[in-house]
């Protein structure tokens, strides 16, 4: 029993050394929400990050790069099925964000990328960016840095351990 106890208590502390999740930015009428990213391995050299962008403003605006300190460039991205071919290529118009509406860059659809990147994304860390929109102008972001395999962001109010059905 006072193993269990003190399995629990170092489960316990270790999530709770593990870094909170990035914080959601507003600036004028748009939200950006959970920005993040996946870890990679060692000598990747690109890396995707998605977020959640919502326009609760009365003009459109448009997400049209960005930078990253960790990587040479940063483009924005769409994949899409082609023939039964998933296909990635940069929008290089950027993606338009009408007002009332939400875009969500995840895994398979609009992403940003960081590419040359200049170290390992190492998960638990975090990755700080700029989005540059056409009217908004420049906007600080941190992308949470999640799992090499992760579909989404880690869970609102804790965090899951691999193999574990344990939240915090």
């Amino acid at each position: 029993m006072i193993r269990i106890s003190l399995f629990a208590a170092a489960v316990c502390a270790a999530l709770a050394a593990t870094p909170a999740l990035a914080d959601d930015v507003t600036v004028g009428g748009l939200k950006i929400s959970a920005p993040w990213t996946r870890a990679t391995p060692k000598g990747a050299a690109v890396g995707g990050g998605y977020m959640t962008i919502a326009n609760t403003g009365s003009a459109p605006d448009r997400l049209i790069g960005g930078a990253a300190e960790i990587a040479a460039r940063f483009e924005v991205h769409e994949m899409s099925m082609d023939n039964g071919i998933m296909k990635m290529r940069e929008v290089a118009r950027g993606i338009e964000i009408k007002p009332g509406e939400k875009i969500e860059f995840k895994p398979g659809g609009y992403h940003v990328m960081f590419m040359g990147l200049k170290q390992q994304l190492i998960q638990g860390q975090n990755v700080k960016a700029t989005l540059q929109f056409e009217k908004a102008g420049k906007v600080d972001v941190v992308f949470a840095i999640e799992g090499l395999g992760a579909q989404s962001p880690a869970p609102a109010g804790g965090h899951t351990m691999p193999g574990m059905n344990m939240k915090h």
